[in-house]
């Protein structure tokens, strides 16, 4: 038969799909078995209305027969194959799908769907073959057909002879150049592994000849090779069996075959979902980290598969930054895909997959929160900055989602802590949700401006992380309960000590002034405490930006150089003021000295560097001498 030219516009779109549409050219043999699969559904539809058809599932598999010397990949399957008209119609015009219309035709709705139907894939051959060949016969036809191509320059259709209907695929392998290896196709063992990573699930059998050495039939030491037809792939996917027959071993099984993680997960979802859309997914909460959890070259996401075929290894969409640690699958028959499997359409279905699932997992925190505290803190240890940078990012956006799910370290309890239990034990007199910030818990402990807040018998939360008071500031309040840092300038305490504090604060008035003087730009102000206990000074923060985000935004690669509006706490009833109201009145000199030291005495209780540390050491000595 004379050879037939494809359209102008197929042309085009070969050479997209050979160059372009696909990432990686491993996926041509999911096409190829993604097909055979769905030549055999379409036996299995027609015998539920003919009653000519039987259909015994043993009867219908996929192999794989991989020839070095040859250099041939075939792909057979015992599917319903095709006619002459319809070789012409699906291979012979390029984004026509044969199982597209077969389904639509048959009006096909149920669990048993059709995974082929946007008619390139098959098209994916010629990104490793130089030729195709295409054996079939049809179930509805006594003759079988042949079609041939080497690409783009047109196909063949012949009469052959075939004994039983179906399809066989005969792939040339392009030769090795000196960027590509395309021996790599004709390997048993790397067959195997694309067969595992992609098409694992489909429900027919896919079977390989597999050479194995075994000890030779009466000898000890020497082997021989064996060839044994063995099934690849494991058929039945864990996510579509019932529940009740799985045990948690059969789920950390599963996360360790997929490498999700090295760890043990300390949770597990398994969901199944058949309303509007219907989905199946098996979703982790891993136990620890990822090495590069915390960099931008982490990537997010969960495998995505459509009818048991893998579509994409980390599709990000369903998981929102702040759950990007869980690990799993999600296997949907309702996904939109267009043109290939890899490109995902972001439609309704998708989004209602991703909402759906993020509530599953918020459930699941808080019944673990609620249910195993020990294991919820192992979780918070490894993740718990994930969700504060939730609360932080998108302006606060999904601040309803992640606040109860937060835990800080408590000054009354000694331990982590919900915000919901710190409001819960709040006396009626307390305004806010008070906290200190601090590079560790035994810094935070010590600092001087903790002194008032723990007198009046408040509990105190501490942030230990660069990303804690960034995610309060966003977070705003909590049941009504502002967040007050205990180094803001005003704590909301009673008026009593404002007033008291406001005496002794005219009192001093032109001291307070003289050392703001001496300190020059360094403060916006000086002035009695009304926080300071046993301390004799310490700095507080006006305005939004505190000390602490000073210090957080200046070590950023940026380098700012914001400063806060910094303010000299001065201890009055501390036995040092004594000393600087005497030097005010007779020693100028000595209350340049004083205040200078109180001040960067200050700065390092708060983990700030001294501008001038040979300075300071002479200040020191002029003290001692």
């Amino acid at each position: 038969m004379a050879k037939m030219e494809f359209k102008a516009e197929s042309k085009k779109l070969l050479d997209m799909v050979i160059n372009s549409i696909y990432s990686k050219r491993e996926v041509f043999l999911r096409e190829l078995i993604s097909n055979a699969s769905d030549a055999m559904d379409k036996i299995y539809y027609r015998a539920l209305t003919d009653d000519k058809i039987s259909f015994d599932q043993g009867n219908y598999y996929i192999k794989l027969v991989p020839n070095k010397d040859t250099r041939t990949l075939k792909v057979i399957d015992t599917g319903i194959g095709m006619t002459k008209e319809e070789l012409e119609s699906n291979l012979g015009t390029i984004a026509r799908s044969g199982s597209f219309t077969f389904k639509n035709e048959n009006e096909i709705k149920d669990g048993h769907d059709i995974i082929g139907q946007f008619g390139v894939g098959f098209y994916a051959a010629f990104m490793v073959a130089d030729r195709v060949t295409v054996t079939t016969k049809s179930i509805d036809s006594d003759e079988a057909y042949q079609w041939q191509s080497q690409g783009s320059d047109g196909y063949e259709i012949t009469a052959v002879q075939k004994d039983e209907p179906g399809t066989e695929i005969v792939l040339e392998i392009k030769e090795n150049t000196e960027e590509d290896n395309y021996d790599e196709f004709l390997e048993e063992y790397r067959l195997r592994q694309i067969v595992k990573k992609y098409s694992d699930f489909i429900r027919y059998p896919i079977k390989m000849d597999v050479t194995e050495s075994k000890p030779k039939e009466g000898s000890e030491e020497e082997t021989e090779e064996v060839i044994t037809e063995e099934t690849i792939n494991s058929m039945v996917p864990i996510w579509k069996k019932n529940k009740s027959e799985l045990t948690d071993e059969d789920y950390e099984n599963f996360y360790q075959e997929k490498h999700y993680g090295f760890d043990k997960p300390l949770k597990h979802l398994h969901i199944n979902v058949d309303g509007s859309i219907r989905y199946n997914a098996i979703l982790y909460i891993p136990e620890s980290a990822p090495y590069n959890y915390y960099t931008r070259e982490y990537e997010k996401g969960l495998e995505l598969y459509s009818n048991g075929v893998l579509i994409m290894d980390k599709c990000g969409d369903l998981l929102p930054d702040y759950f990007s640690f869980v690990k799993g699958m999600v296997d949907s028959e309702d996904l939109s895909l267009n043109i290939s499997r890899e490109m995902l359409q972001h439609d309704r279905q998708l989004k209602l997959i991703e909402k759906n699932i993020n509530k599953k997992i918020k459930k699941e925190l808080v019944s673990l929160l609620r249910d195993d505290r020990e294991k919820y803190e192992r979780f918070f240890k490894a993740f718990g900055q994930q969700l504060k940078f939730g609360v932080y990012s998108d302006f606060g956006a999904n601040k309803e989602v992640l606040q109860d799910l937060l835990l800080f370290h408590s000054s009354k309890e000694k331990k982590l802590v919900t915000l919901e239990e710190y409001v819960s034990r709040m006396p009626e007199d307390q305004k806010y949700i008070y906290y200190a910030i601090g590079d560790s818990i035994d810094r935070i402990e010590k600092l001087p401006q903790t002194e008032m807040v723990a007198d009046k018998g408040y509990e105190i939360l501490y942030f230990t992380e660069e990303i804690d008071e960034f995610a309060i500031k966003m977070l705003m309040n909590y049941k009504e309960k502002e967040f007050k840092s205990v180094s803001s300038g005003d704590l909301g305490l009673d008026e009593e000590e404002s007033e008291e504090a406001k005496e002794k604060e005219e009192e001093n008035k032109e001291l307070f002034q003289a050392m703001k003087e001496v300190l020059a730009d360094k403060v916006k102000d000086v002035r009695a405490s009304k926080r300071l206990k046993s301390h004799p000074v310490c700095l507080t923060a006006e305005g939004d930006i505190s000390i602490e985000m000073e210090k957080v935004i200046n070590a950023m690669p940026d380098n700012q150089q914001i400063k806060a509006d910094k303010v000299l706490e001065i201890n009055v009833d501390h036995d040092v003021f004594q000393s600087l109201k005497k030097s005010f009145e007779a020693d100028k000199d000595k209350l340049n000295l004083f205040t200078n030291l109180l001040y960067n005495q200050a700065l390092l209780i708060e983990g700030l560097p001294i501008n001038d540390p040979v300075e300071f050491t002479r200040d020191i000595c002029k003290v001692m001498v």
